[in-house]
């Protein structure tokens, strides 16, 4: 397997030991405040949702849209995120996205009804959205090749840790305070203090230097790169970043929509950037983060026994994300991909089967679903949720990098929202037999779209890959034959 010298730039003096690893690792352990929100807000749901049925008389539909308008706005606020991070920096947009966290924490928390709490979803949508991908962009043009998919991989570690941690919060208070009346105004609070930490963290963060560089910051680029590389690391890398820049300026001089709509090879890695976001979602993963308890409801469990064993998805979530980590950078993505596709998709209709077959009311019917739910979230976040969110973050040019990460947020959330929006009825309407043979069938096409349809992106600098995306060699050099790449290496 080729490794990152064959792939990426050949010109680069080696990573070294020192100071600069532990500044990366701290800077990414603050930005990565933004994924332990993402996974809070997300999976706080998820146990606090037949609170807010109970106390604001919602029926299913009422509280799908509660429980989806978050999603729906974090479309937008990803679509919105991109480009605003384009024009006016990752950290700055980071610090804007912290602010809207908190706001709107505190208006759905203190609402009176179901249109302040909507609002309320809305506000925290956005923000949401924004650190879905703003935050790994920002960690992937901060860290070296060699560890690229460790670090920004780190985001979503946190998201599934903040999700777990809602779920282990959420099990705590309702046994505390029982599941009716207001608890779930407690649940939502705690999400303020991550929120406050995150703001006030980014204050002392450094901007990406590629920002900076394609903004004419040179000077202030290097700086920041010698505080996270060996000085002589720090001066190729950005021989490199200034050697594309000044290439893309020459060539069109343009950036965002014009960029895009200026070469069909960046129209075509936009919408297969949007069908791999998509394809992450139409595992239904998001299902079980915001809905588990009511699935394990209608496995079997009691209400008290489904809030708690609603934690075990959660901590394998956790596992397959360390996993994950462990083999991101030796690992190709699509490999991935394709593994976990497989997995998922293999889970689906063992879970389909099981629930079809073991009757209600048979005492094994919920422990037999729940080990399956179990190998399905460990499945998932071993090789798809990291490995997605990390691919995301590298396959675009830098002149339209949060744009593209944008539209392909954009589409794998409101896919997300559709699915947030009608689960509970497609559950009660066809139940968990019927729900779950239904990703399977699009699990299947989602995996034979990955293995036909996406370019490999481990190994390859950030500057590598753009010359190879904007001139449409990728697609030969790791979808049409390997051979063809070690030819191309040779030359």
């Amino acid at each position: 397997m080729p490794g990152p010298e064959q792939r990426g730039s050949a010109t680069l003096p080696p990573l070294t030991a020192g100071p600069h690893r532990k500044r990366i690792g701290y800077i990414s352990v603050v930005a990565c405040l933004g994924g332990l929100l993402f996974g809070y807000d997300t999976g706080v749901s998820n146990g606090a949702e037949l609170s807010i049925q109970t106390e604001l008389h919602l029926d299913d539909l009422g509280l799908g849209v509660v429980i989806s308008s978050l999603v729906f706005a974090a479309a937008f606020g990803g679509l919105i995120g991109g480009p605003v991070s384009d024009r006016i920096g990752r950290r700055r947009t980071i610090i804007g996205m912290a602010a809207f966290f908190f706001c709107g924490t505190l208006l759905a928390v203190f609402s009176p009804n179901f249109e302040v709490l909507l609002a309320g979803r809305v506000a925290v949508g956005l923000a949401v959205g924004a650190a879905s991908i703003v935050v790994p962009v920002y960690l992937a043009e901060l860290a070296p090749l060699e560890i690229r998919g460790m670090i920004t991989g780190r985001n979503e570690l946190a998201i599934v840790s903040g999700q777990l941690a809602a779920f282990v919060i959420n099990a705590i208070i309702g046994i505390v305070l029982g599941g009716d009346g207001g608890v779930w105004r407690v649940m939502f609070f705690v999400c303020c203090i991550p929120a406050a930490g995150l703001f006030f963290g980014m204050l002392r963060m450094p901007e990406s230097p590629r920002w900076l560089v394609e903004h004419g910051h040179d000077d202030r680029a290097f700086e920041i790169l010698k505080t996270v590389r060996n000085e002589e690391r720090a001066r190729a890398e950005l021989a490199d970043i200034e050697r594309i820049a000044s290439e893309e300026s020459a060539q069109s001089g343009q950036s965002g929509l014009r960029a895009l709509f200026s070469s069909k090879w960046l129209i075509r890695i936009v919408l297969i950037g949007c069908g791999v976001a998509i394809a992450q979602q139409v595992t239904g993963i998001n299902s079980i983060m915001y809905y588990g308890q009511r699935i394990l409801i209608d496995a079997g469990f009691g209400s008290s026994a489904a809030l708690v064993a609603n934690i075990a998805p959660g901590i394998l979530a956790v596992i397959g994300g360390l996993i994950a980590l462990r083999n991101m950078d030796r690992v190709d993505r699509r490999k991935t991909f394709m593994l976990g596709l497989s997995l998922t998709t293999s889970c689906h209709i063992l879970i389909g089967f099981a629930s079809f077959l073991i009757p209600d009311g048979n005492p094994i019917r919920p422990y037999v679903l729940l080990f399956l739910i179990c190998a399905f979230v460990l499945s998932m976040q071993s090789c798809l949720n990291i490995a997605v969110w990390v691919w995301l973050a590298e396959i675009f040019p830098l002149n339209m990098r949060g744009l593209g990460t944008g539209i392909a947020a954009f589409a794998g959330w409101l896919m997300n929202a559709v699915l947030a929006l009608y689960v509970p009825s497609l559950i009660e309407s066809v139940g968990i037999t019927g729900t779950f043979f239904l990703f399977a069938l699009i699990g299947a096409i989602a995996l034979v779209f990955i293995a036909t349809q996406v370019p490999e992106t481990r190994g390859w600098s950030l500057e590598k890959l753009e010359e190879e995306v904007t001139t449409g060699a990728i697609y030969i050099d790791t979808i049409k034959g390997k051979s063809k790449r070690a030819d191309r290496n040779r030359a």
